[in-house]
């Protein structure tokens, strides 16, 4: 990926324009979701397209781009990303799309509702780009946006529990209800059976 991460992130956008366009979902009721290297994938976009998703559930994700080489296993993840700290092209590439660093609240325009979910044992992104991030968006909003940000911006912190596999069925029935329920209760949605 290196260079042309935002490519990623580009077409997922062109995706959901295309998804409102054709009236299959509206902005205010378009959900995305995404986990670890899908984590990054939500951050970047509810930053650089906040007007048109209503909700973002951002499990694990990788959210300090600028960082994440200093944690665990974050090291393995050079050749992908590049190495800010040696490299100063890909610094400059990575500081672009860093969802840490790129929290900007737009004039008028609500980021849309967020649930990060973390796990205080993930070995392979730690809790501390999902803490990080949720801080510096809470900031951000009270100071950017505190007039008109009414949408909820929440993070979740499972104990006892890493990365997602292994975890006990409880953990996993519980995790879900949240996102379902989250979801259920910022979109305003429906289940029918």
């Amino acid at each position: 990926m290196l260079h042309k991460k935002q490519n990623v992130f580009d077409d997922f956008i062109a995706c959901a324009e295309y998804l409102i366009d054709n009236k299959f979902a509206s902005p205010q009721k378009l959900a995305i979701h995404g986990g670890s290297n899908g984590g990054l994938l939500v951050g970047a976009v509810s930053q650089q397209r906040p007007d048109i998703i209503g909700a973002a559930i951002n499990r694990v994700g990788v959210l300090d781009m600028l960082r994440f080489h200093k944690f665990t296993v974050g090291g393995a993840w050079l050749p992908e990303y590049g190495n800010p700290e040696k490299n100063k092209d890909d610094f400059e590439c990575i500081y672009k799309y860093s969802p840490l660093h790129n929290i900007r609240m737009k004039p008028d325009v609500e980021w849309p509702a967020t649930l990060l979910m973390s796990a205080d044992h993930d070995d392979r992104v730690v809790s501390a780009h999902s803490l990080k991030y949720i801080a510096q968006l809470y900031y951000i909003a009270q100071k950017e946006a505190a007039e008109f940000q009414k949408k909820p911006l929440i993070c979740r912190i499972e104990v006892k529990a890493g990365h997602g596999a292994g975890k006990p069925t409880s953990k996993i029935i519980a995790e879900v209800t949240d996102i379902y329920a989250f979801v259920s209760q910022v979109l305003g949605a429906k289940y029918h059976d």
